[in-house]
């Protein structure tokens, strides 16, 4: 009896060590991935490459829904642009498409094409509202290739990742911008100490894409010391007087910080005069978010981190303080003045089209041409029913970098800011195409995330 039980247990404890070496040998293998990484961080995955699929206007959740009459105002700002330039010139010189694997901007003539119908149809007179949006609909429709955008990415082959499966992502981050407005002074005071400055005479900004396929859409800022281009001032420098320039006008400093961010605004003066600025150069170095400096550093909760939060902190600090805070992003925006702009008009964007609130989106220009047509579908949150609608890709931003990022202008003044500084949400990107391009890009069909 002992012998045959000391027998089942051998046979037993042998079976067990050759599962073990089976799921070790799958393991070691990459059939099966060893639970405890399971879960991988971004640093172990390459850089994002696009799919794109092409999908129909029926399978737009919340299309038939939207009025795009706005978007199709907006669409025409954008054709303002387009008209002026030469018909063979691509549409967008900061792409690169060694990022996105085709040209999703074409040249000039392809999105003239659109523009010129657009043009036709914005003079047609419709007796009832209902018809002139089934028009407007059905012109998207017609002259425009609805493409939806993931991302994926490969695991690096030295990284923890690199037995797993691509990540493949058809969300991202969306945030939102206004135009401030700003109390401002044209002679420095005890309030209005910090000077707007404009764009200086000896700031060059180099276009890499110029010098290397590779860095098409990267760019640096800097200055020349003899015969060399060398970084130019940080925040800190430029704020303790390290460049010179007459100032357009003198603002509080924790309102030219958020000013910086947003790229444009609207100042009102003690006299009762106004002005419009907006976004003339930057200095080259990295945009650093302080919100992320703040949770690094203990002084806020992510979950409560927003513009409204981060200013009153600097509002409530020691000045010597916040301007600390302040100076941990090194990046700092120069303006110019718009008198140009008709005040009933959105800020100009990067495009030179005034945005349209609600209408207008700033999206990375190494994957898409400023002018084109976006379909976005955002969680706002829980509560609040989704974003989707259709608006026209017009500005950039110096943290807006990825192929699924946007951010969305809300509007002017207070309750827009309220707004875009809440906003924090994932969301969906669709990319309308106009046919002519679309018809010659060779599309792979991926399966549906």
């Amino acid at each position: 009896m002992k012998s045959s039980t000391g027998t089942l247990l051998r046979l037993f404890l042998a079976g067990a060590l050759l599962v073990a070496m089976a799921a070790a040998a799958l393991v070691f293998s990459g059939v099966l991935p060893p639970y405890y990484d399971r879960e991988f961080s971004d640093e172990d995955f390459g850089d994002p490459a696009l799919q794109l699929l092409p999908i129909s206007y029926d399978e737009i959740d919340g299309w038939h829904r939207d009025d795009p009459t706005e978007a199709l105002n907006a669409f025409m700002r954008s054709c303002e642009i387009f008209e002026k330039q030469d018909p063979s010139q691509a549409a967008n010189p900061l792409e690169n498409t060694l990022l996105t694997g085709v040209s999703l901007a074409g040249t000039i003539a392809d999105w003239q094409r659109p523009c010129h119908e657009a043009r036709a149809l914005t003079v047609s007179a419709y007796s009832d509202p209902s018809i002139r949006r089934g028009a407007i609909r059905k012109f998207f429709e017609f002259h425009f290739q609805p493409i939806e955008v993931s991302v994926k990415r490969a695991p690096l082959p030295d990284s923890r990742a690199r037995r797993a499966p691509p990540k493949i992502e058809n969300d991202g981050v969306f945030t939102g911008y206004y135009e401030p407005v700003y109390p401002a002074s044209n002679t420095q005071t005890d309030r209005f100490s910090a000077p707007l400055l404009p764009r200086p005479d000896d700031l060059v900004e180099v276009d890499l894409g110029m010098f290397r396929d590779t860095l098409k859409g990267e760019r640096i800022a800097g200055k020349i010391e003899g015969h060399r281009l060398v970084p130019y001032a940080d925040r800190k420098s430029i704020e303790n007087g390290g460049i010179d320039g007459d100032p357009i006008a003198w603002l509080d400093p924790n309102d030219l910080f958020f000013l910086q961010i947003q790229g444009s605004g609207r100042l009102h003066f003690e006299d009762g005069t106004a002005l419009r600025v907006g976004y003339g150069g930057q200095n080259g170095h990295a945009y650093t978010a302080i919100g992320r400096v703040m949770v690094q550093r203990e002084i806020m909760p992510l979950e409560e981190v927003s513009m409204q939060s981060i200013r009153q902190w600097l509002v409530d600090a020691d000045p010597v303080e916040a301007q600390s805070l302040r100076e941990e992003n090194a990046s700092y925006v120069f303006f110019n003045r718009l008198d140009q702009v008709a005040p009933e008009l959105g800020p100009l964007g990067a495009q030179g089209a005034s945005l349209t609130p609600g209408r207008s989106l700033a999206v990375d220009r190494r994957y898409y041409p400023l002018g084109m047509p976006v379909w976005i579908d955002i969680r706002l949150d829980e509560n609040a029913d989704p974003l989707r609608r259709l608006v026209i890709a017009q500005d950039t931003g110096g943290a807006i970098r990825g192929p699924i990022r946007g951010d969305y202008y809300w509007g002017s003044g207070e309750e827009a800011g309220k707004m875009a500084g809440e906003m924090n949400a994932r969301g969906k990107m669709i990319i309308l195409l106009p046919q002519r391009l679309a018809e010659r890009i060779e599309f792979k069909r991926a399966n549906r995330l």
